[in-house]
């Protein structure tokens, strides 16, 4: 059999790893709302839940890339594949229990085997396809929506049957399978780093001191998380301050000016693509909601089929022209959703889609263009610092804004019946937040349900808008890059070379 064959099927069983990884995403993001209820949870709490299902993955995703060369990219994958196996049950036994500690650490769980997985497929790809890596780091994501559009279609049609949540989430278990059987023959590669020749310390040279700063800073805040304490601010930068010193003794690198820029727009656009991605249905629900889910399928499917052209687009814009039309798309498509009236709202996700669709995969590759030297640690490096930004702020603070949004308006419009459905202050990671008591929520009828679904409809909206201004953030720095290489004669990828320092 051909290398050329073997690359192939180890490129799709990387695919179809990434697309098990969303459909647990996909899935979630449709039963939201019966999470919510059957556990009772504040927005806040929801937002917790839903952001520790991904930034643990940056743990996973940055520890495996500093010692992936040296395990070997089968023994990430075995892990991956336990402990997703492990996170369903441990779902399972949440659900059965209705323990929120049980349902915070398997979805914990989820996002460290989550992690595992992106920290062997990018470096996998980056290496085998080396001379066109933007082209088919797309069309490796076209894996993400492509798993969220089977896992939310999946979580529909089993509601429309009656099912409950327990099978909906033993269902997880089948793409799991799947990508097991295809990942375990495989036989994997060098990575290009190592082949070149290239030390683990020019590879540390590349991320830098700044680089180890702003990972090492998250790293601290996720761990308070875990313990469900408040870092004391001090605490968490003389962390990070100590990590980045000891990095530039050890590389006396400082990490380039662009990494540096790309590491500080990961965590808005993290936000932008899987904030949005994992409030879609529920945010969708203020103006469609028989049609939400369906909606964020769609806009699924359109992502997945524009990453597998990905190509001709990227050749015809360059990597850096194509971030900066994504990200003014993303922002129109997000105040779209934001102020569109119902009848197009559909329209407005679509817009939204050929926002988002390009931006975290494209950014891959100019990553893996760019610093070919930083190997799986500046690819993955990228991505673990945008999910840690977003699942430790983003999630949880867009819950933040809609439950104090949603308390403020009922308090000041309907005093009466804001006695009635008040939950009262829970604890959360930013203290304490106001919350509604659903079980009363759900039971309420006629003018007084009306007056509650309207003025939770519209913080739902308000909350669209209010994302606009993190693409507009990329916006900026996208062209910072563009006009950087513009007037260095366009953008070029940069060469290996050799190695052997």
């Amino acid at each position: 059999m051909s290398q050329s064959s073997d690359h192939k099927k180890l490129f799709w069983a990387c695919f179809v790893a990434l697309v098990a990884t969303s459909f647990f995403f996909g899935l979630r993001s449709i039963v939201v709302p019966g999470l919510q209820s059957r556990f009772d949870l504040s927005g806040t709490q929801i937002g917790q839940v839903l952001g520790v299902g991904l930034w643990p993955f940056a743990f996973s995703i940055i520890i495996f890339s500093l010692i992936i060369d040296k395990i070997g990219y089968k023994a990430a994958a075995c892990f991956a594949i336990t402990a997703h196996t492990v996170a369903v049950i441990g779902t399972l036994i949440a659900i059965k229990t209705l323990s929120y500690s049980w349902l915070y650490l398997s979805t914990f769980l989820v996002a460290i085997a989550n992690g595992t997985v992106e920290a062997f497929i990018n470096p996998i790809t980056a290496t085998i396809f080396n001379r066109e890596k933007s082209k088919w780091l797309n069309i490796l994501h076209a894996g993400w929506p492509a798993g969220l559009a089977l896992g939310a279609a999946t979580g529909l049609l089993l509601g429309y049957a009656g099912l409950s949540l327990t099978v909906k989430f033993a269902v997880c278990l089948i793409p799991v399978v799947i990508y097991a059987i295809l990942i375990m023959p495989r036989k994997f590669p060098v990575q290009e780093r190592v082949a070149a020749g290239f030390t683990y310390r020019d590879m540390l040279r590349e991320v830098g001191a700044f680089g180890f700063f702003i990972m090492a800073w998250l790293v601290v805040m996720g761990v308070g998380q875990i313990m469900n304490t408040s870092i004391d601010p001090v605490f968490s930068v003389g962390i990070a301050a100590a990590a980045a010193l000891l990095t530039y003794f050890y590389t006396r690198s400082l990490g380039g000016w662009m990494f540096v820029l790309i590491l500080i727009t990961m965590p808005f656009l993290a936000t932008t693509e899987l904030g949005t991605d994992t409030w879609m249905a529920e945010l969708l629900g203020a103006d469609l909601p028989k049609m939400a889910g369906w909606v964020f399928v769609l806009v699924s499917i359109i992502m997945t089929v524009l990453r597998f052209y990905a190509g001709p687009i990227v050749h015809h814009f360059s990597p850096i022209g194509l971030l900066v039309i994504s990200a003014a798309l993303a922002i129109a498509g997000l105040l779209c959703l934001g102020f569109a009236p119902a009848q197009i709202m559909v329209l407005a996700a679509i817009v939204y889609a050929f926002g988002k669709t390009f931006l975290w995969s494209t950014t891959l590759g100019v990553v893996a263009e760019q610093f070919p030297k930083g190997g799986a640690l500046t690819l993955n490096g990228v991505s673990a610092v945008g999910v840690l930004g977003m699942g430790i702020l983003g999630a949880p603070l867009m819950g933040l804004y809609l439950d104090r949004g949603v308390d403020a308006d009922l308090h000041a419009k309907e005093p009466a019946l804001y006695q009635t459905v008040n939950g009262g202050p829970k604890k959360t990671m930013f203290g304490m937040s106001p919350s509604l008591n659903h079980e009363v929520v759900d039971h309420l009828a006629g003018e007084e349900a009306s007056k509650v679904a309207a003025i939770i409809n519209a913080n739902k909206k308000a909350a669209f808008i209010r994302q606009s201004l993190l693409p507009s953030i990329l916006l900026l720095s996208y062209l910072i890059l563009f006009f950087y290489f513009k007037f260095r004669g366009g953008y070029r990828p940069q060469e290996m070379g050799g190695g052997g320092h």
